[in-house]
């Protein structure tokens, strides 16, 4: 980029406000009127949350009465702004790592000793697409920019995922030890729901999930114990599950970083392998046990060393195209 662009200079600056309190059928009808694609939910003219085109389809899916159903029920209330001042490509991490269409525009009032501010835009994927042209390929197009080539056995990596391993360099033996760590951020959990279906209320609605033993919102369990999977795909050779045991031993927020351990405990012979499966919270905690039996073929003869990503991707877009 030639020119350095800020927030500012590609927000929208007609912004919408809703109050709390509105019934969720006038911010529909709201909506319909305008191009817009969320309101900005403002007590007292400070921005505390924000309600989405999405989360009015959410409501009619759950056949609630959108005449009765306030915006304090169905708004997003971990809030995440931006400010104006920041370079557009900070806006566009801001949105991919916690998985949203939008972000409020708040300038922080220099005079003020608690730091608030008031809301003069918002900005939108669609916004910032026309200026960084690769985020409108695909909805993963900021993901793929932080992959890293894979080796042999694996597709791609992440410069955001930790990978160590202690022996397994010449084949796997008893003790041999796996870790795969990775934050499990908004944008994780949206996937997981899209996904899979598994659109529970408590990982996806914070009101919600508030009232319930969590008391707030929780990462999907499968979700968390992928982090397994991920591990034993780093094993050497091409890595087949033929069983998983696990119990689930406690909660991961929304945002934690988790680090899932795998370790050899036996060699069955022919190739398979038993190992323990411990996914670790930030606190050190486990957050699931368990065990699983591997298989671990030989990889093909005329696989390549480093995946090429790149290319991965181009044909990804053309098919989405096609589609």
């Amino acid at each position: 980029m030639l020119v350095s662009l800020s927030v500012r200079d590609v927000m929208t600056r007609d912004v919408l406000t809703v109050t709390p309190d509105t019934a969720v059928v006038n911010v529909a009808e709201r909506l319909a009127a305008t191009d817009a694609g969320s309101l900005v939910v403002c007590a007292e003219s400070e921005p505390i949350g924000i309600v989405t085109r999405s989360d009015l389809v959410e409501v009619l899916a759950a056949r609630e009465d959108p005449g009765r159903t306030l915006v304090v029920d169905v708004m997003s209330v971990d809030l995440v702004t931006v400010g104006p001042d920041e370079p557009i490509e900070n806006a566009a991490e801001l949105l991919d790592e916690h998985g949203i269409g939008h972000l409020p525009v708040v300038e922080t009032d220099d005079e003020d000793d608690e730091g608030n501010g008031h809301i003069v835009g918002v900005v939108s994927t669609t916004d910032l697409s026309h200026y960084l042209p690769y985020l409108g390929r695909t909805r993963h197009a900021l993901e793929r920019l932080r992959r890293t080539p894979g080796g042999p056995d694996t597709a791609y990596g992440d410069r955001d995922w930790h990978f160590e391993h202690e022996g397994v360099e010449d084949g796997l033996t008893v003790d041999d030890r796996i870790h795969f760590r990775k934050r499990l951020s908004e944008g994780d959990v949206a996937a997981f729901a899209d996904a899979t279906g598994d659109t529970n209320r408590v990982h996806l609605d914070e009101a919600f999930a508030e009232q319930t033993r969590f008391a707030g919102r929780i990462a999907h369990g499968i979700l968390t114990a992928g982090l397994v999977s991920a591990a034993l795909a780093r094993l050497p050779g091409l890595t087949i599950y033929l069983s998983q045991e696990l119990s689930f031993l406690g909660p991961v927020r929304i945002g934690e970083t988790v680090t899932a351990v795998c370790q050899v405990l036996e060699d069955l012979g022919g190739g398979k392998f038993r190992l323990s499966t411990t996914v670790y919270d930030e606190d050190g905690d486990a957050v699931i046990d368990g065990e699983a039996v591997v298989l671990v073929d030989e990889l093909p003869a005329d696989v390549d060393a480093e995946a090429d990503v790149e290319v991965e991707v181009e044909a990804a877009d053309e098919r989405e195209d096609e589609n």
